[in-house]
C-alpha cells in the first residue's frame, strides 16, 4: 500500500467518524464524553459558535479536512 492511499483512507475514516458524530448529536441522551472524535469538532466550535441552535462547525470541519487532504496528497504525489 502506498503512502498516498494510506493518507487518503485515513482522511476518509476521519470524515466517516465525523459524520457519525454529527448523526449522534441528534440524540440528546447520549453521553458526549464517550462519542468518537470530539477533538475534531471542538476547535471549530470555538471559531464558529452555534447560531440560533444551528451548529455550523461540522461544515467548517469538512472544508478544512478537505483542504488539508488536498495539500497533503499533492505533496505526496
Amino acid at each position: 500500500m502506498s503512502l498516498y492511499i494510506a493518507v487518503q483512507q485515513l482522511f476518509q475514516l476521519i470524515e466517516l467518524v465525523l459524520i457519525v458524530r454529527i448523526l449522534l448529536s441528534w440524540f440528546p441522551n447520549i453521553d458526549w464524553w464517550k462519542q468518537p472524535f470530539k477533538l475534531i469538532k471542538v476547535p471549530f466550535r470555538r471559531i464558529i459558535p452555534p447560531i440560533s441552535g444551528l451548529d455550523l462547525s461540522p461544515i467548517v470541519a469538512f472544508i478544512s479536512l478537505e483542504m488539508v487532504q488536498y495539500v497533503l496528497l499533492s505533496l505526496i504525489k
